[in-house]
C-alpha cells in the first residue's frame, strides 16, 4: 500500500507481511527520522498520524510500546532540560526524546540499502592501482621468490610442492629456490569532500531537496567508511558561508534562509584537501542553485539572486581554475533544469575539466556511487 501524508511524505510499496509490530513501525519511523532532521517528537507525531489513518497499531501493541521499545533498544535516549526555579516546587524540568549515536548509525546503513543496494562489506578498503609487488590485495599470480620479498607473501603449498617435485619426496628439503610467493596490488587512498548546498531554494517550489540530498550523503559516508576504509570523506554545507558538519549530524541537517556562496564553499573544500597526504582528491558537489553569494574582506556580503551575477560567476570559474592546478577534479550534481543555469555549470566544468550531472531527485544516489566508483578505478590507475 501507498501512504502519504499532508506534509508530502511518501512511502510507497510497503508490505510487511513477516515484521513484528516493532519492526513494522521502526521501518517508517526511520524514514520519518530522516525527513523531519533528527526532531523525534515530530517524527511520531507524524508517526501517530499514519497509525490513525491506516491502523498500524493494536491494542496489543501501541505507540507507547514503540517509544518504550526505541529506549531499551538503544535507539533513543531522554534529555532533561531544566529551567529557571519556580515556586515551592523547585526547578522545572522537561523530557526530550532524541536519537542516540546507535540510531544515527542505523539511518545511514538503512540510506545505504536504499541507494546503493546491499553491498559487501571489505574490511581493507579497494583502491588497485593495477601495479603489482608488494601490497596489499591477492591478485592470484604466482611468481618465484626473490630477495625483500616479505615471509607472508611466500605461497606454502605452491612451495611444498615445487620442493617435492626438485628433491624429491623421501628425505624433505625446502630451498630458496622451490619458494614461490603470491603477487600483490597496491592500494591506494582516494579523498573526497561532498559539498551540499542548504540554501533557501533547496526547498521552494514545494519540493524537497534537502532530503535527498542528506541521504545520499549518509550512504556515501556509510559506503567509505565500511567498503573503503582507507578513503577519507569530508562534507561540507554550504550558503551565506561555508562550514563542515561531522558525519553524525548529517541526520539533523536543514536548510536556512541562505543564499548559495559556492566559491566559499569551494575554497573551503580545496583547504580541506590540502592537507591530505595522498594524491587522488576530488569534489562532489550538490546544488540546485545559482551562485548568488559572495564574502566580501570586511567580513560583509554581496548578494545578487537575480539572473547570473557576472561577478560571482567569474569568481566561480576562478575556482574551478585552481582545483584543476591542483589535480582536483569536480563533479557537479545539479538538480535543476534551468537553461541558464546548465550553461553556467557547463562553463564551470570546461574551466575545471571536471564532470556535470544534470538530474532530477530520482537515482542521485545511484548516480554519485557509479561516479564515484569510475573515479577511483580511474584515478588509481
Amino acid at each position: 500500500m501507498t501512504l502519504q501524508t499532508r506534509k508530502g511524505f511518501r512511502f510507497s510499496n510497503y508490505e510487511a507481511p513477516d515484521q513484528t509490530p516493532f519492526e513494522k513501525l521502526f521501518d517508517i519511523f526511520q524514514e520519518l527520522i530522516t525527513h523531519t532532521s533528527g526532531d523525534v517528537d515530530e517524527a511520531l507525531d507524524w508517526l501517530r498520524e499514519l497509525d490513525k489513518e491506516y491502523e498500524l497499531t493494536t491494542e496489543d501493541y501501541t505507540i507507547a510500546d514503540f517509544i518504550a521499545d526505541l529506549k531499551n533498544k538503544g535507539y533513543l535516549k531522554e534529555d532533561i532540560n531544566t529551567g529557571e526555579v519556580g515556586g515551592k516546587d523547585g526547578p522545572n524540568e522537561e523530557k526530550k526524546l532524541s536519537i542516540t549515536a546507535k540510531m544515527e548509525r542505523i539511518i545511514r546503513q538503512r540510506a545505504l540499502e536504499q541507494i546503493f543496494g546491499k553491498l559487501k562489506r571489505s574490511g581493507n578498503g579497494n583502491h588497485k592501482t593495477g601495479k603489482p609487488g608488494r601490497g596489499d590485495e591477492h591478485t592470484g599470480n604466482l611468481r618465484n621468490y626473490t630477495y625483500g620479498d616479505g615471509l607472508e607473501h611466500i605461497s606454502m603449498t605452491e612451495s611444498i610442492k615445487n620442493a617435492q617435485i626438485n628433491n624429491g619426496i623421501g628425505d624433505f628439503i625446502l630451498n630458496e629456490e622451490d619458494l614461490v610467493v603470491e603477487d600483490t596490488e597496491h592500494k591506494a587512498q582516494m579523498s573526497t569532500v561532498l559539498m551540499i548546498d542548504i540554501s533557501h531554494s533547496m526547498i521552494l517550489y514545494g519540493e524537497d531537496r534537502i532530503t535527498p540530498a542528506k541521504k545520499v550523503a549518509m550512504a556515501l559516508a556509510e559506503l567509505i567508511t565500511t567498503r573503503y576504509p582507507k578513503d577519507t570523506l569530508d562534507i561540507l554545507v554550504f550558503g551565506n558561508d561555508a562550514w563542515p558538519i561531522p558525519i553524525k549530524d548529517l541526520p539533523y541537517l536543514k536548510v536556512g534562509p541562505y543564499h548559495t556562496n559556492t566559491v566559499a564553499g569551494l575554497q573551503l573544500a580545496m583547504d580541506m584537501l590540502r592537507r591530505k597526504r595522498n594524491t587522488n582528491k576530488q569534489i562532489f558537489m550538490i546544488t540546485d542553485g545559482k551562485p548568488s553569494c559572495l564574502k566580501l574582506s570586511d567580513g560583509s556580503y554581496y548578494k545578487n539572486s537575480v539572473g547570473l551575477d557576472e561577478h560571482i560567476v567569474e569568481k566561480c570559474y576562478n575556482m574551478a581554475r585552481q582545483a584543476r592546478k591542483l589535480h582536483i577534479p569536480i563533479t557537479t550534481f545539479m538538480i535543476a533544469q534551468d537553461p541558464y543555469l546548465m550553461q553556467f555549470i557547463k562553463q564551470f566544468t570546461e574551466a575545471n575539466k571536471g564532470k556535470a550531472f544534470f538530474t532530477g531527485l530520482k537515482g542521485l544516489g545511484e548516480m554519485i556511487f557509479e561516479d564515484y566508483e569510475a573515479n577511483r578505478r580511474k584515478r588509481l590507475k
